[in-house]
């Protein structure tokens, strides 16, 4: 099958000249490994599972009801429902629109909400899961503390790609630290509405350098794109990863949502850096690059 389509991205520069991403950039054939039965069902198998490959995924992490509860939260917040909650960002093309959408195309043209554990008790309650702190915490092996929380949501048509990138490239945290990022489907996430790719085991091949072209990114020719895995998952579905573990997503050119939950997590013991210390190993725009 064949999922393969140029992108239309957007230019952090410029929203008006978007740079397309090269067709054989994201591979469809590999899908990743899982495992069911909830956070219980973790082994310390999986934990060191996630130690050498870079991330786990769970199919079931959280209920159907958790689930719902979550999409409400998240819609009660993108409705305007809480008039101290303003961390919205829409899709580039359609910002401009926004204030002409009824209701639903309003919600379809927002790419992301961010900062909402203190506004809303039902995202935080999936941020605070028991079950999931649990898991962080073995893999860990210290006490996980929540320093980032979004919702991302890749409109139907409009949701625009997440290019190869490292996510410890945008923290500053001491190199070495073991940073945990957590996915969750909230809506079914495929391969046509922009599901989430890693590369296994780029984790323990370092930092990359990055720079701004679509994003902050890996230079596309740097990714090892033979490798690329495909996540897809169902709702309450959860995928963790490293901090170093190269990820992106394409675009949704589908019909259907893809709305997700997308939490950071850092040891709390953890020390911070500056930002001169984090560029100085992930570089700055064009340092070194050849793109």
């Amino acid at each position: 099958m064949n999922h393969l389509t140029t992108g239309e991205p957007k230019d952090i520069a410029s929203t008006t000249r978007p740079i397309p991403y090269p067709d054989e950039l994201y591979r469809f054939d590999t899908v990743a490994n899982s495992i069911s039965g909830s956070f219980s069902a973790v082994t310390d198998t999986d934990i060191q599972y996630f130690h050498q490959h870079g991330y786990l995924v769970i199919e079931d992490a959280f209920t159907p009801d958790e689930v719902q509860d979550a999409i409400d939260g998240m819609v009660h917040l993108m409705d305007g429902k809480n008039p101290d909650f303003r961390a919205i960002q829409f899709e580039p093309k359609l910002a401009k629109l926004k204030d002409e959408m009824d209701t639903d195309g309003r919600r379809d043209a927002i790419r992301k909400i961010f900062n909402y554990v203190d506004y809303e008790p039902r995202l935080n309650a999936m941020a605070a899961h028991s079950g999931l702190l649990g898991v962080l915490e073995r893999i860990m092996d210290d006490k996980p503390a929540l320093f980032q929380d979004m919702a991302l949501v890749k409109p139907p048509r409009h949701g625009s790609e997440k290019p190869w990138h490292q996510d410890c490239a945008y923290f500053n945290l001491e190199h070495g630290t073991t940073v945990v990022g957590v996915w969750i489907a909230l809506d079914e996430a495929t391969p046509e509405n922009g599901c989430m790719h890693i590369i296994p085991g780029s984790h323990n091949e370092g930092p990359m350098i990055h720079f701004k072209r679509r994003d902050w990114q890996i230079c596309d020719t740097h990714v090892p794109i033979a490798r690329d895995t495909m996540v897809p998952l169902p709702p309450g579905g959860c995928l963790f990863w490293h901090g170093l573990t190269h990820h992106g997503s394409p675009v949704n050119h589908s019909s259907q949502r893809r709305r997700a939950l997308q939490l950071h997590y850092k040891p709390a013991s953890s020390e911070d850096i500056s930002t001169q210390e984090r560029m100085d190993i992930y570089g700055s725009e064009g340092k070194e690059v050849d793109c």
